[in-house]
Formats: structure tokens, C-alpha cells, sequence
């Protein structure tokens, strides 16, 4: 669906290496500010143990997973709202993505400078924080000057739209972002083309020494504490535990290297699986022999609509669809045995797709 999620954070917290092990592109990775200067782009394939117990059942001829891009974006320093560094290079980036993941170094480490000299995530959370909300009050009070004409003749919905605009601009200059806001909908429709970038959805992603990626540790307890009223996400991802399994060759390595830590999967596919729902991404499938296919959908959608994922015509053209309940395909093994049991729905067009569905679509064009 061209979705993207933005890895953000500022100079060495260990962006490219995440990146490094998420899409095996591999992102140059060094010990000093702005190693990344053009945003590196990955295709990830999306951990889905369902799409294995559907192809174990069907034995296709070629399976599919789901995919998401993520992009490696520049490290930021003070001052980026200004064009400081790789500033204005940076924030553009950010604008064009759909989601944020944010990484935060919790980890001590002599040998990896810091540049800010020492390690404090809150510190660092909050200096991207600023240079963000500065940018959205920059593109705040711009639009507030042209909604200020519409008030000047009573248009209604420039008075709406100015009405919104203030609360944005209080919100920013009080040091949140913009997704802290409890705004109606009708409120965010009036401000969806402006983008800001403090409103876009956001993971925090706590980079943790091996001892604890876990438990967590004291700068983890400090973020959490510090997302506490925001609407966001965490998880915690040692990046160097990820280095070691992404040099592994066999799944069965992997899976010793994890048990010997006491994980039960690698924090990639945390991460993967975590970016895909921060999106607001679900996924049905389509199971026949010559392929199993995961197809990603936005949450909410209706059949004609999950239809013209596959092709364009299969939405013009949509009929109906037969839709099999993923825990019945697998409970009784496979299409034709749902079907004899008339566990086979068939749906039309304003039925909302449900994660898990597996889906076949009649269409005519």
C-alpha cells in the first residue's frame, strides 16, 4: 500500500544498525554524526506465523508475505527547525513518511560517542521533540495567517479552521506535540493536508545493553515515564543482540541464540509487527496452490476496497466475496472441509474486512 515508517533519532543510537538488521540493506554505519545523509529505503517482510499454518495446510507453489517500508532517516541535532545540520533535509523526510519510530539509546558505552556528551534519552526525546513542534508551530501560525482573511469575512469554516489552529498552536507552545491533542474528527479533517509532523504516529524504540533487553533498566523506567500522557508506543531492542542473530545462518542458530537469552523472537520482528499496527495495517489472505498471499489493508475497510489491493478491476467490477474465518480454515483443515461445513460466508460489499480473512473475490469487468 506504499505506507512508510520513518526511523528517527539523533546521531549514533544505533538507527542504521537496526536498519542494517531489519532489511539487510546495508546502511553505512559509523561512529560519527550524519553518517546517514540520504534516507536509506526497506521493503521488510512482515513476521506472520499464520501465513506458515496456512501454506502447511494448501502446500503452495509460492508464498507471499505482507511488506512494510521502512526508511533510515539522518540523525538530528539541535537547531534542525532552523536548517541546523541536515535540518531541513531531515524534517522533509519526516513529513513524507505515514508513521515515527523513534530510537532512544538506554545503554552506557565508553566506546560510542554521544553528542551530547552523555547518556539521557528523556534529553534526547525531547530535543527532537522541539525541533518538530517548532516546525509545526512554524507551519501553524503560516496557515493561521491565511484562515485570518476567511474570519475577516465570516466564513464559517474559516472560523472552524481557526478555531482548531489556536488549540494547536496553545498545545505546541506548551512543549507537546500535536498527537496529544483530543480533537473531534470533524476538527482533524479540517487540518489533515497540513501534515504536522508532531501528529503522525509514533513508536519509541528503547536500544538496551543485552542485560536489559528484558527487564529494561533505568533509562528505560525514564522514558516511560516520560511517554506516559502522549499517545505512543515502546518496545526494547538491543541492537547489537540483533547484529549477532542477523549474522546467524539457520533459523535453528537463531533459535538457540534467542533461548539462550531467554527471548521468545527477535526484536526485528517486535519491531516489524509493531510498525505494521502502528500504520493501522491488518492483513488477509488468499490460499490456493499456486500461491498463499498476505495482503496488507487499512483497518476498517470493506470488501471492494480490500478487493482493489489484489487489482483495481477486482474493486470496479466486485460482486461479492467468499470469506473464510482464519481459525475455522486451520481448525478444519483447509477450504474444502469450511466449505462442506458451511463455514463459508458470503459477503458483499459493505462488509468490513476483518484481520485474518481469508478472502476470494467474484468480480466482473
Amino acid at each position: 500500500m506504499g505506507l512508510q515508517c520513518g526511523i528517527v533519532g539523533l546521531p549514533n543510537v544505533g538507527k542504521s544498525t537496526l536498519f542494517n538488521c531489519l532489511s539487510n540493506a546495508k546502511a553505512q554505519s559509523a561512529n560519527f554524526p550524519f553518517c546517514t545523509i540520504e534516507p536509506n529505503v526497506g521493503v521488510i517482510t512482515v513476521p506472520d506465523e499464520r501465513l506458515t499454518a496456512l501454506s502447511e495446510i494448501v502446500n503452495p507453489q509460492a508464498i507471499q508475505p505482507a511488506v512494510v517500508e521502512i526508511v533510515d532517516i539522518a540523525g538530528l541535532v539541535k537547531g534542525a527547525s532552523k536548517g541546523e545540520g541536515l535540518g531541513n533535509k531531515f524534517l522533509n523526510n519526516i513529513r513524507e513518511t505515514d508513521a515515527i519510530i523513534h530510537v532512544l539509546r538506554c545503554f552506557d558505552n565508553d566506546n560510542i560517542t554521544h553528542v551530547e556528551g552523555g547518556i539521557d534519552p528523556v534529553r534526547d526525546k525531547e530535543i527532537i521533540d522541539i525541533e518538530l513542534q517548532l516546525k509545526d508551530l512554524e507551519s501553524v501560525e503560516s496557515r493561521m495567517q491565511k484562515a485570518q482573511k476567511l474570519v475577516k469575512v465570516g466564513n464559517k469554516e474559516g472560523i472552524k479552521l481557526m478555531a482548531v489552529l489556536e488549540k494547536f498552536k496553545e498545545c505546541l507552545l506548551a512543549g507537546r506535540s500535536a498527537r496529544t491533542l483530543e480533537l473531534e474528527d470533524s476538527e482533524l479533517e479540517l487540518t489533515s493536508d497540513m501534515m504536522l509532523l508532531t501528529s503522525k504516529p509514533i513508536l519509541y524504540v528503547c536500544n538496551v545493553d543485552e542485560a536489559s533487553v528484558i527487564s529494561g533498566n533505568k533509562y528505560v523506567e525514564a522514558v516511560k515515564e516520560a511517554i506516559a500522557d502522549e499517545k505512543a508506543q515502546m518496545i526494547l531492542i538491543g541492537a547489537g543482540i540483533e547484529s549477532d542473530i542477523a549474522e546467524l545462518d539457520s533459523y535453528e542458530e537463531k533459535k538457540m541464540f534467542l533461548d539462550d537469552l531467554g527471548l521468545e523472537e527477535a526484536g526485528v520482528n517486535k519491531l516489524i509487527k509493531s510498525a505494521y499496527k502502528l500504520l493501522n495495517l491488518r492483513t488477509y489472505f488468499t490460499a490456493g496452490v499456486k500461491e498463499v498471499r498476505a495482503w496488507t489493508f487499512s483497518d476498517g475497510m470493506k470488501a471492494p476496497q480490500c478487493a482493489g489491493v489484489i487489482h483495481t478491476d477486482f474493486e470496479k467490477g466486485f460482486i461479492r466475496a467468499e470469506v473464510i474465518k482464519y481459525d475455522d480454515y486451520i481448525a478444519l483443515g483447509g477450504e474444502s472441509a469450511c466449505r462442506d461445513a458451511g463455514k463459508i460466508g458470503v459477503e458483499g460489499k459493505e462488509y468490513v474486512v476483518e484481520d485474518g480473512d481469508i478472502m476470494h473475490f467474484r468480480f466482473n469487468v
